[in-house]
């Protein structure tokens, strides 16, 4: 069983929620970014996102695109990426998923990447910009090889569309709590009626993520949803603090 499947599997099976925080790969530091996935899995992670620098961020906000902008200076390359992940994949008891544009996934050839990614460690990955017949294509792919691919659904995605979308997914589906680009919000829209749509479409565990940024925000998504997805955040903290790894470890256990 792929390991995305079974923590979500347990979690259930124990009446808990999950906590997905986001980190950038390489952010502020290769040795920061690692160390802060170690602890963030020993103290209540259970599934870490792992954004791929990229020179043109999608939906990002300023906190995270500054963060991306700064590893890429620094040198940091998609090689460069797998490996650090392969370095403690096996002290890492949290899933990994990569979040990555499409445009460095089909520069490496789609399923060369994929298999890459897997051979590293990671567990899954989101393609936030990938268009819908190269998502069906590479969701049938990922599939067979046991790999999740997760897409993306927003608050105003038409119910037609979110079926396809929920029919390509693998493991978790990741809704979009608002609309526009990520950062820290004061407040959360209700999501009940959302997700208990989607609900009727799929058993798949659905996690919210965009502008959640505190203890009472993750609780309220917890109240509906299965997973919590954490990211400018935690990401602003890193890039804070002068020992980002700790600071991780301590924001993973404030809002777990």
């Amino acid at each position: 069983m792929n390991r995305v499947d079974a923590i979500f599997s347990s979690l259930r099976q124990n009446d808990k929620k999950a906590l997905m925080p986001f980190v950038v790969a390489g952010h502020p530091t290769v040795k920061g970014s690692t160390e802060a996935m170690l602890q963030m899995s020993q103290c209540g992670a259970d599934v870490i996102e792992i954004g791929f620098p990229f020179s043109d961020p999608i939906a990002d906000g300023p906190v995270i695109s500054a963060a991306m902008h700064q590893v890429l200076s620094d040198g940091m390359t998609p090689r460069k990426v797998m490996d650090m992940v392969k370095s403690i994949r096996d002290d890492v008891s949290a899933a990994l998923i990569a979040m990555v544009s499409y445009s460095i996934v089909d520069k490496c050839d789609a399923e060369t990447f994929i298999n890459d990614l897997q051979s590293a460690g990671f567990d899954g990955v989101i393609i936030p910009d990938i268009d819908i017949e190269s998502a069906r294509t590479l969701s049938s792919y990922c599939k067979s090889i046991d790999f999740v691919f997760t897409m993306l659904i927003a608050p105003t995605t038409p119910q037609k569309r979110a079926t396809e979308l929920i029919s390509l997914s693998s493991g978790f589906l990741y809704l979009l709590a608002r609309v526009g680009i990520t950062g820290e919000q004061s407040e959360l829209p209700d999501l009940e009626d959302r997700i208990q749509s989607i609900r009727t479409e799929t058993d798949l565990p659905i996690a919210v993520g965009f502008g959640i940024s505190n203890p009472e925000q993750v609780a309220q998504v917890h109240r509906h949803a299965d997973a919590a997805i954490v990211g400018s955040a935690l990401v602003r903290r890193m890039s804070e603090s002068d020992a980002p790894a700790q600071t991780a470890q301590q924001f993973v256990q404030e809002i777990s």
